[in-house]
């Protein structure tokens, strides 16, 4: 198991447990549990495998040490005497946090604040020697499901409102996808630069998106952010889910951030579908791109440039030496074309050789 301390040095680091700490509410007598020990009990919680319920990280933080529990408030000196940290008062500092950091209306994507708040605590917990490492990245999409049930058949409420219908690969022997209900979960993870020497494979960006919504383009916000965070993207490597969007959802803005694509060729792609200009052949298979419409309707072609050929003459060619000039009648030169004269029967006389 993670130790505490850890958790308090990445909470630390990141200094979102001020910046929500700004946006709650001040009430008459101040909150026994702050921010700060929350965010601990979360990480508790999750460290050790435990599901994600605030009953699991209400009991993580009562089952610290006495000395760690009244440094952190989860015991604390009230007026009648000692005073630990009640499951009532876990779920009010958790509901006020959630309510700051939402939006007004849940729409399957995560709230800017909360999202730059995770990306703070993801980048707080890479170690110091590993940050300038490597910028390259492995980017990829997963489902997670929720602990939410679907909607009733009739409608009616639910506990979790964003929550969605969504696909999955089952990985068994048929090939249709499988339903479940939740989200997906795209994710950052540090790796190696090419002939770079290996690094540790930590999360560095992630985020939560309703099944509704493509996962590829809501990732997209993420990354692009990093640049302003002093982390420039480098290599993007993907598989072919990404290479297969359209160039505005995941490439186009990826590279105006300074990131280099490494991307696998979608089986879509295969063959001749277009112009075999740029064309590649990889594992044996041609991928040649769609060539755009607009390529098509470009008009015309131009005409193919014609062969050279000889400057027209206006003089007839001389006569076959085998022919007496005074035995010729005489002739008005007439214009010819490019092509010469036939030769008279006389000339035919002089043996030649094979043509070689």
């Amino acid at each position: 198991m993670i130790p505490l301390a850890v958790f308090e040095e990445v909470i630390d680091t990141s200094g979102v447990a001020a910046r929500i700490e700004v946006l709650l509410p001040a009430g008459v007598r101040p909150r026994q549990l702050r921010v700060r020990t929350l965010l601990a009990g979360m990480c508790l919680a999750q460290a050790d495998h435990r599901p994600a319920h605030l009953t699991r990280v209400h009991q993580a933080l009562t089952a610290l040490g006495d000395k760690d529990q009244r440094r952190l408030g989860v015991i604390a000196d009230w007026k009648h005497g000692p005073h630990q940290l009640t499951y009532r008062q876990t779920g009010y500092t958790f509901a006020l946090a959630a309510g700051a950091l939402a939006k007004d209306g849940p729409d399957g994507l995560p709230p800017g604040p909360l999202q730059s708040i995770c990306d703070d605590l993801l980048e707080a917990s890479i170690p110091g020697e590993f940050k300038d490492a490597s910028t390259a990245l492995a980017v990829d999409w997963t489902d997670l499901e929720s602990f939410s049930r679907p909607p009733p058949a009739r409608g009616g409420p639910r506990a979790g409102p964003e929550a969605s219908w969504g696909h999955r690969k089952n990985n068994l022997l048929r090939s249709e996808d499988e339903l479940f209900y939740g989200y997906y979960l795209s994710a950052g993870i540090m790796t190696r630069e090419e002939n770079g020497p290996p690094v540790p494979e930590l999360a560095r960006r992630g985020t939560l998106s309703a099944c509704r919504h493509d996962p590829v383009p809501a990732f997209v916000p993420v990354l692009t952010a990093m640049p302003a965070a002093g982390v420039p993207p480098g290599d993007i490597l993907d598989d072919s889910g990404y290479s297969h969007r359209v160039p505005q959802h995941w490439a186009a803005p990826l590279r105006a951030a300074g990131a280099q694509l490494v991307q696998d060729l979608h089986p879509h792609d295969r063959g001749p579908k277009g112009t075999h200009h740029g064309a590649v052949i990889s594992n044996g298979n041609l991928y040649c791109p769609m060539t755009p419409a607009r390529c098509w309707n470009s008009g015309r072609s131009p005409p193919a440039r014609q062969a050279n050929r000889p400057p027209a003459t206006t003089a007839r060619p001389p006569n076959s030496p085998a022919t007496s000039s005074a035995a010729s009648p005489a002739t008005t030169p007439t214009a010819t074309t490019a092509s010469p004269a036939p030769q008279s029967p006389a000339s035919s006389a002089a043996p030649c050789g094979p043509h070689r």
